[in-house]
């Protein structure tokens, strides 16, 4: 059901030619890259978080992690992940396919600046086999973003 959601807000936005469907899984950040072939950074993931009550999502770049100092200073509180068995129910689309698109009525998405180190980008499209490419202009432009925030940083590689 997520990515009919997903596709029916693609396509009323002109979007749905964009839509990748790969025959393996596209979960997480290293199987999507290698899924649809590009670098881990190119992938927009999409984090959900409560604040207070209020569900939230932050686009960020594939590799980067949510800062807790940013976040706090951000949003005034600390970061708290939804549990995943209540990310469908709260957001619309269950983990592995958290996406912006056609989310929950209330949902707030929110763009990192981390994605602005690339052109191209590919989020999900509201299950573990999609993805969308699109630019960042044109992420930015149906993603329904709050606007954009500095809440991340990258994640040190194991040497």
């Amino acid at each position: 059901m997520s990515f009919e959601k997903a596709m029916q807000y693609l396509k009323s936005a002109g979007y749905e030619d964009r839509v990748i469907v790969p025959e393996a899984s596209s979960a997480t950040v290293e199987l999507a890259a290698k899924a649809i072939g590009v670098e881990p950074g190119r992938i927009c993931k999409t984090l959900s978080f409560l604040v207070g009550d209020q569900p939230i999502l932050i686009l960020a770049e594939g590799m980067v992690k949510i800062d807790n100092h940013k976040y706090k200073e951000t949003f005034h509180t600390k970061a708290k992940m939804i549990p995943g068995d209540q990310v469908e129910m709260l957001i619309g689309h269950a983990p592995g396919g958290v996406c912006p698109f056609g989310v929950n009525p209330g949902v707030q998405v929110y763009l990192d600046k981390s994605l602005r180190k690339w052109d191209t980008v590919y989020p999900a499209a509201g299950d573990d086999h999609s993805a969308v490419k699109l630019s960042i202009e044109e992420l930015e432009k149906i993603s329904g973003a709050q606007g954009w925030i500095d809440v991340c940083k990258e994640v040190q590689p194991c040497i």
